[in-house]
């Protein structure tokens, strides 16, 4: 199993979500983050932002589906045809073990 990751502009975030439970995969955790990436935030007028807001998506799934999970949310999240700066990252992990607290079972 994997972990991904997947930090993207808050606008993107409703048909991201929807795209990927029409995809069977609606297991989400969402948290609301903070950051800049390599372009060091956006300069309006002569205010100069450094934290940018963004959404976190973190999905677990099989490694079968890694590539399906990704290619749903690359084209849901670009801005754009080509995309833009600030459309986000995308980060796969490895889960080495799962456990359900409710049943105490081990998922792996």
């Amino acid at each position: 199993m994997v972990m991904i990751k997947a930090i993207i502009r808050p606008e993107k975030v409703t048909t991201v979500l929807s795209e990927l439970c029409d995809a069977g995969f609606p297991a989400v955790t969402k948290f609301d983050v903070v950051g800049r990436g390599k372009q060091r935030g956006v300069k309006v007028g002569d205010i100069y932002y450094d934290e940018i807001p963004k959404e976190m998506l973190l999905l677990v799934v099989k490694d079968e589906d890694k590539d399906d999970v990704i290619k749903v949310i690359m084209r849901n999240s670009k801005t754009g045809i080509k995309g833009a700066y600030g459309d986000g990252k995308i980060f796969v992990l490895p889960v080495e073990e799962v456990y359900t607290i409710s049943s105490h079972t081990k998922e792996l």
